[in-house]
């Protein structure tokens, strides 16, 4: 018995002395432009894509051509695939869906603009926290991406 504690001890000194048991700070966060450093999660320059995290979309303004503010990014709705499909703005109690490629992100400044007109925005309609509508409903998900001059991707992208 005595034996196979200190068999267990000996075991977890070198747990902790190899690093195994200790915990380490968590690294700083990933900002876009960061070049790749060793042992870093950063992707490499080129043609790798960039590392964004939602919250630094989440809250980031909302405008029209024109810089016309019409609100913040106050949600982000995804596929059970994971895919990102619609931000939701928020201006005065009322939300609109903006589907993800409708944005222009300009992540430095965190500012999405749409490339639409005053006029086209006043006819998508809004709602609010208690009517949602049905984001995947394929009438729904066509008028949408039509307001922003869109076509919804292909229903494969969804899928698992």
């Amino acid at each position: 018995m005595v034996r196979i504690l200190l068999s267990l001890a000996a075991t977890s000194a070198l747990c902790v002395g190899s690093g195994f048991a200790q915990t380490s700070p968590p690294p700083p966060p990933v900002r876009p432009g960061d070049a790749a450093k060793p042992g870093s999660t950063v992707a490499p320059a080129g043609d790798a894509p960039h590392a964004y995290r939602v919250k630094g979309v989440l809250g980031a303004k909302v405008s029209l051509k024109g810089d016309v503010n019409i609100g913040t990014v106050d949600d982000i709705v995804f596929s059970d695939a994971g895919q990102v499909e619609y931000l939701i703005a928020v201006n005065d109690g009322k939300l609109v869906t903006i589907p993800w490629e409708a944005a222009k992100f300009d992540f430095d400044k965190r500012v999405a603009t749409l490339n639409i007109t005053q006029d086209q925005y006043k006819v998508i309609p809004t709602y609010t926290t208690s009517e949602y509508p049905v984001y995947f409903e394929p009438t729904y998900r066509t008028q949408v991406y039509g307001w922003y001059g869109l076509k919804p991707r292909p229903w494969g992208v969804f899928r698992r």
